[in-house]
């Protein structure tokens, strides 16, 4: 790493390269990057509900549809109807919805797997704590731009 860049330098060159890299895989996979963020919270978290998947990602219900269209297109998820209540809808992926997925990320995988080298198991945690509080600072930006 250049230690001779500004850290704000530094942040916003990585931004670039994840916003890049979220690019490079969804054009690989003929998806919206945003397409392949809900299919990697499908993963995560299992079937959502078409409401909380939009909130999730903080889209409209219109543009959400047209997500969950796109997945569906192109075989990665289904929408299931509820058995009690028919109007309930919630997105699923379908089995191996995700393979694609894991084919184009493998390459990331290697290099960020070398990252590792450079740190201790000490060191982890804390990196893991620092993502998660960027996470939750990002998620509150977008809420903030989304609503004002």
């Amino acid at each position: 790493m250049d230690m001779e860049k500004h850290p704000d330098d530094v942040w916003r060159e990585f931004l670039i390269t994840v916003l890049l890299y979220n690019e490079a895989v969804a054009d690989r996979l003929g998806l919206q990057p945003v397409d392949v963020a809900a299919a990697i919270l499908l993963d995560m978290r299992g079937p959502m509900a078409v409401g909380a998947l939009a909130e999730e990602l903080g889209l409209p219900s219109a543009s959400t549809t047209r997500l969950i269209d796109r997945l569906e297109k192109a075989g990665y998820a289904r929408r299931v109807r509820g058995e009690r209540d028919r109007r309930t809808v919630t997105v699923e992926l379908v089995d191996g919805g995700l393979n694609d997925y894991e084919a184009a990320a493998a390459s990331a995988k290697r290099h960020l797997s070398a990252v590792s080298a450079h740190f201790t198991p000490e060191q982890v945690p804390v990196m893991l704590e620092m993502f998660a509080r960027v996470t939750d600072a990002h998620r509150a930006a977008v809420k903030e731009l989304r609503e004002s």
